[in-house]
């Protein structure tokens, strides 16, 4: 079987610690007097702690000092972490097991390409570390998506071409980097917020072997 490059996404594909992040975030606006919805939450996705913090202060129109910024910054972060400390292999999503066993069976390289900074911690959390490859996390990257740098940086550490790789994403950010790329999207939520992506599944009970049995044979030029 021909050999191709498996990129995972984390937050919302392996695992969900968005709702975490939501709990995090919304803690945080509130402590400034600014409600902050699920909504706005969505829009969070997939962009960094920086670019999230002065879009909750562009919606509750609040300006703060840099010295502030920053602690605000760090406490989230420390809030975040605290609840990652409690996670365990129930919250891996449905069936991602399955496939990651399958990839590995077949030979695929599989890596994670996500701008989270705690992957590698929730990987260990979840007993997952040791089933991929390669692992490209918010440490490894300084752009965030839609630039494609931490699918590159994965496709290279596993030695694939990009053409060659397939990126599973749940963000609209995620699926663009992986188009730039030219990598083979897949959507994993939405087909109406992801509909950029090559193939869109409500999760990974959806995909059949058969059909990374063809992704793996297809050829993209």
């Amino acid at each position: 079987m021909a050999k191709k490059g498996f990129i995972f996404d984390l937050d919302g594909v392996i695992v969900d610690t968005a709702k975490y992040h939501f709990l995090a975030w919304q803690n945080l606006a509130n402590s400034l007097g600014i409600s902050f919805s699920e909504e706005q939450n969505e829009q969070l996705k997939g962009v960094s702690r920086v670019r999230s913090l002065e879009k909750i202060l562009e919606w509750g129109n609040k300006t703060i000092s840099e010295k502030d910024f920053t602690s605000l910054m760090t406490k989230k972060n420390e809030e975040y972490l605290n609840y990652i400390e409690t996670m365990d292999t129930s919250e891996i999503l449905p069936d991602v097991p399955r496939i990651l066993e399958y990839l590995l069976t077949e030979e695929q390289g599989v890596a994670l390409g996500s701008a989270s900074k705690n992957a590698r911690i929730i990987l260990e959390k979840v007993l997952l570390k040791e089933k991929f490859q390669a692992i490209v996390d918010g440490t490894d990257v300084s752009k965030a998506k839609p630039d494609p740098e931490v699918f590159l940086i994965g496709a290279q550490k596993l030695g694939i071409d990009p053409k060659d790789c397939v990126v599973f994403e749940d963000s609209v950010a995620g699926i663009q980097a992986a188009n730039i790329a030219n990598m083979v999207s897949i959507g994993i939520g939405d087909p109406k917020v992801l509909h950029e992506a090559d193939y869109v599944f409500k999760d990974f009970t959806e995909i059949k072997e058969e059909f990374i049995n063809q992704l793996v044979t297809t050829k993209r030029n």
